[in-house]
């Protein structure tokens, strides 16, 4: 791998993410007032076609939840990582971001959970690009704008890899994972994924 891969990989995940974001905010508008939109409805409020909504999201059940989950978390998650209090410190950011999710974890885990199960079974992409992510790329994004104090003292790489790391502990399958075979309650929950998640930030810190 090129140092200059990781860039380039970056930059097309952001456009992604900016495209998915536009499809989500698209489906949350047209479902505000209580009906159900078509694809074709929300492709063209997102001003993209069918088939790039269709890259992005298996089918119109799997779109809509994620919608609503996004109405739930978008607004707390934006006011938390916009507090100035926090504007230079990385690790206080992703642990602001950990608890704003937690806090509303009542109304957007069941979500997950029935996000995960449209997801867990994705077909096989023989193809030689790399598969498309379908789900969590909001999660990403989020981190990203967490983490951003550390742009400028870690390299690409080193970034991106904190990224991923703190993908596996922030989230829907870290909460399941903790809850159905730990045993963990809400509580110590929140305790381990804010710990797990501040060890990590740490040692990139170190590291870079």
């Amino acid at each position: 791998m090129t140092s200059g891969e990781p860039v380039r990989r970056g930059g097309r995940d952001a456009q992604r993410r900016r495209t998915r974001k536009a499809i989500i905010e698209a489906a949350v508008r047209l479902s505000a007032g209580g009906a159900t939109p078509s694809i074709d409805e929300i492709a063209a409020a997102a001003d993209v076609s069918r088939r790039t909504i269709y890259m992005h999201f298996p089918s119109l059940d799997h779109l809509l939840i994620d919608a609503t989950a996004g109405a739930i978390n978008d607004p707390p998650v934006e006011q938390a990582l916009a507090d100035p209090a926090l504007a230079g410190d990385a690790a206080a950011r992703v642990d602001a971001l950990i608890q704003t999710l937690l806090e509303h974890s009542p109304q957007s885990l069941p979500l997950g959970r029935r996000l995960i199960r449209l997801t867990v079974d994705m077909p096989v992409n023989d193809t030689q690009e790399p598969p498309t992510p379908r789900r969590t790329q909001r999660r990403v994004g989020w981190l990203e704008r967490a983490c951003e104090p550390l742009r400028d003292t870690l390299s690409e790489e080193s970034f991106q890899r904190l990224i991923s790391a703190l993908t596996i502990v922030v989230g829907w399958e870290a909460q399941i994972a903790l809850r159905d075979v730990r045993g963990l309650d809400p509580q110590a929950e929140q305790e381990t994924i804010r710990w797990a998640a501040r060890v990590l930030v740490e040692a990139a810190i170190k590291e870079g």
